[in-house]
């Protein structure tokens, strides 16, 4: 008789011996029973979890803080992830104890690697925490221009470690959300771009001022980058041979710069062919 027919047989012998009992079918059948359902109840929580994720996200998107898109996904993904892997610890805690397997030194041995992990990984649970609270309270978004401390630039990506932004210049800076400590956002709300002219002391303020109300005016038809007719607020300053006149703007976020150069061209072009002398055009 070979090895392979004779082991057969055992095992046959054994199956007969202890699983063709009806008292160890009946527990086999009630065991997968349970496991079954702890796998539908966990699957049914998580899809509950998720209906609910997006109906909360739905009516934050209808309410007047609105919150765009991308970050309504992002934080609804995060969530979802949370709670998956929490119901799914869970579940599978529950099925080990149905197959007989003891789990006090199991959740000990977790309990001690998880405290091992926390001393180790503290600098990453802070930048996990913060990316979270940036997402969520909406602080700044891709495409927004920021400082964070010496940093300054476009947003290029917001992660749950890292918050990546790109300076005019070029050079990416990736910094850690858990040192971020304080945001200047400059795409929040419209700016101001503020240009003083200055003007010979006696050249004619009256007809300058005129002039001023006429070239803003037109610039203002002219660019879209100018959400209000721009101001000539009037003589801001009196020196020993000139005397500044300040104009203001209002603009989308972070274009005071571009509109003040477009102002300053424009005015200086105006007033030289009108015949009224300056000694420089300062903006900013």
């Amino acid at each position: 008789m070979s090895f392979e027919t004779q082991y057969f047989k055992d095992l046959m012998h054994w199956i007969r011996e202890h699983i063709s009992k009806p008292e160890i079918i009946a527990s086999i059948f009630w065991i997968t029973v349970k496991i079954v359902l702890i796998y539908v109840i966990a699957r049914v929580i998580i899809k509950v979890a998720d209906k609910t994720i997006a109906h909360m996200v739905i009516a934050r998107e209808k309410s007047p803080l609105k919150i765009d898109r991308r970050r309504s996904n992002t934080i609804s993904i995060l969530i979802h992830n949370l709670i998956a892997y929490a119901v799914n610890l869970v579940a599978i805690m529950l099925i080990l104890g149905q197959l007989g397997l003891n789990l006090g030194p199991l959740l000990a041995g977790a309990g001690v690697l998880g405290l091992a992990i926390g001393f180790g990984a503290q600098s990453l649970v802070k930048d996990v925490i913060t990316g979270f609270f940036i997402i969520f309270e909406d602080q700044f978004g891709v495409g927004d221009v920021i400082q964070i401390d010496q940093f300054k630039g476009t947003v290029e990506e917001i992660g749950i470690r890292v918050t990546r932004i790109k300076s005019w210049t070029g050079e990416v800076h990736i910094i850690p959300n858990g040192n971020i400590k304080q945001v200047t956002n400059f795409s929040t709300y419209n700016s101001i771009a503020i240009v003083d002219v200055t003007i010979a002391y006696d050249a004619d303020i009256d007809r300058a001022m005129v002039l001023l109300n006429e070239v803003v005016a037109e610039v203002y038809e002219h660019t879209e980058n100018i959400v209000k007719a721009p101001q000539v607020l009037g003589v801001q300053m009196i020196g020993n041979t000139d005397l500044k006149i300040r104009v203001i703007a209002e603009c989308k976020p972070n274009k005071q710069g571009e509109v003040g150069r477009i102002l300053n061209v424009e005015i200086k072009k105006y007033l030289d062919t009108h015949g009224i002398k300056q000694e420089k055009v300062e903006g900013n």
